[in-house]
């Protein structure tokens, strides 16, 4: 017994054309080929299945009873697998894989917040591997894609995005502590107060820098308690251990409790930390750079 020969896609779809218009040519109007290829393949498509499918005369086309019934059979088959193909061929067109991000507790937050919503929106098939922690690692060592730093921070070597707006640093106590501290009016009259002082990524201990105008003034503060993480020294403010600096987003919640307050109006002076008017930056390898 002859074993039929598997018929092409091509030819497949030719045939469910041709059983659609009744027709040769109007079939190979549709499907942007000749006459006579069309009718070329349509011979090969029988004599490979070892059947005829369809009954030819001058003026009309019929499918056979065997014509009909591979028609009903293959239609909804073809039809599913020209679906499975578009989708992947628009997959293709999309990026997918994983993305390894490094930056500090903050800045993290500051991604989850911006930039992962509307990322992921954007990008359904990349998963984010984002990491927070206190030290800045060379992000080529440390195998990540990019990652989140001060503007000042930034490696020459390295592509810098923008992520968003210049932020504050401001500092910060709980009204008990106040009521009881010396009166602060200046920033040199931190000096006889109890800050918490700030451990940089580096190592080295961070001096409060302040500007007004075009003033500027860097203090190395007195202070029994040193932290590395904003939010803990907050949280210590909250509790009345003594002022720090904080984003100004960052003691919110307790802002809203009344359990802590920045130390001069809003506007007054501003605080910035690590350079004046810091912005938030991605760093990228110049290898993924956009």
């Amino acid at each position: 017994m002859k074993t039929p020969k598997p018929p092409s896609f091509s030819d497949l779809n030719a045939f469910i054309a041709v059983a659609a218009h009744r027709s040769f040519r109007r079939a190979a109007d549709v499907l942007g080929m000749s006459h006579s290829a069309l009718s070329h393949a349509m011979r090969g498509l029988e004599s490979g299945l070892g059947v005829r499918l369809l009954n030819r005369t001058t003026r009309s086309v019929s499918l056979t009873p065997e014509g009909e019934r591979l028609l009903a059979r293959l239609t909804p088959v073809l039809g599913e697998l020209n679906a499975v193909l578009g989708e992947a061929a628009a997959a293709a067109g999309q990026p997918a894989g994983v993305v390894r991000i490094n930056g500090s507790e903050g800045a993290i937050r500051l991604l989850l917040d911006t930039v992962v919503p509307r990322f992921h929106a954007r990008y359904p098939n990349v998963e984010l591997d984002l990491v927070a922690e206190g030290k800045l690692v060379d992000i080529v060592e440390g195998g990540f894609d990019a990652g989140v730093r001060l503007g000042e921070a930034v490696p020459k070597d390295m592509v810098a995005v923008r992520l968003g707006a210049d932020f504050r640093f401001l500092p910060v106590a709980a009204p008990a502590y106040l009521a009881t501290a010396p009166t602060l009016k200046l920033p040199e009259d931190l000096r006889d107060h109890r800050c918490i002082r700030q451990r940089l990524p580096s190592g080295k201990r961070y001096r409060w820098e302040f500007r007004k105008k075009k003033q500027e003034l860097a203090i190395d503060v007195p202070g029994a308690l040193t932290l590395d993480n904003n939010q803990l020294m907050c949280e210590a403010a909250a509790q009345g251990h003594g002022s720090p600096t904080c984003r100004n987003s960052t003691p919110r919640l307790s802002w809203k409790a009344g359990a802590c307050g920045p130390c001069w109006k809003t506007g007054a002076l501003t605080c910035r930390a690590c350079s004046s008017t810091s912005p938030a930056t991605a760093t990228c390898r110049r290898d993924c750079a956009p």
